[in-house]
């Protein structure tokens, strides 16, 4: 579903009476879920009422997040929600949703240096290696007895190499695995 009118402007999405969502882009209508998934999507929108022309943006995602809370697993813990609760009327009240925002910007930051630095260490470790060997040698060996196109077919010569390549490697691996013990 295209859910952007043109790339950067906001879609509007309508409320009515009936509580149905009208997403007047698409000219469809809608579901939480799909508003949902339009926020993974990092598509930009603002839900509105349809009769009074109010913004039900905010209540309209907090709707959202209760139903993700209650419908799998909880993200939100306990004793967080009793101390955003007890910030209503807070004198701090009026700096949290800052707060909250540059701490949720400076994770978003960190979980993608943190899955790039896990990425590179992968290429690094010598165990990620070996695993990652060991994995291409299941392959190899699971497609060697498996019959190709439903009939068993001989061995020829070119799988006596691979079987003796793979031979090799596994004795290979097994030495370094024996060095890394040590």
């Amino acid at each position: 579903m295209a859910d952007k009118a043109k790339d950067g402007e906001t879609v509007i999405i309508k409320k009515y009476a009936n509580r149905r969502l009208y997403n007047t882009s698409t000219s469809s209508y809608i579901t939480l879920d799909h508003l949902a998934q339009m926020v993974k999507d990092n598509v930009d929108f603002k839900v509105i009422d349809a009769k009074s022309g109010n913004d039900l943006t905010h209540s309209i995602l907090a709707q959202i997040i209760m139903e993700e809370e209650s419908a799998g697993e909880q993200m939100l813990p306990t004793n967080f929600l009793r101390q955003l609760i007890g910030m209503y009327g807070n004198s701090m009240q009026s700096l949290l949703p800052g707060y909250l925002e540059a701490s949720m910007d400076y994770f978003r930051e960190n979980q993608a240096k943190m899955r790039k630095a896990i990425e590179e260490s992968i290429g690094v470790n010598p165990l990620a290696q070996i695993a990652q060997r060991n994995m291409e040698m299941f392959t190899a060996a699971a497609a060697a007895f498996v019959p190709q196109g439903g009939k068993a077919e001989e061995a020829n010569e070119g799988d006596s190499d691979e079987l003796d390549a793979l031979r090799k490697q596994m004795a290979d691996m097994q030495k370094k695995l024996d060095e890394l013990g040590k």
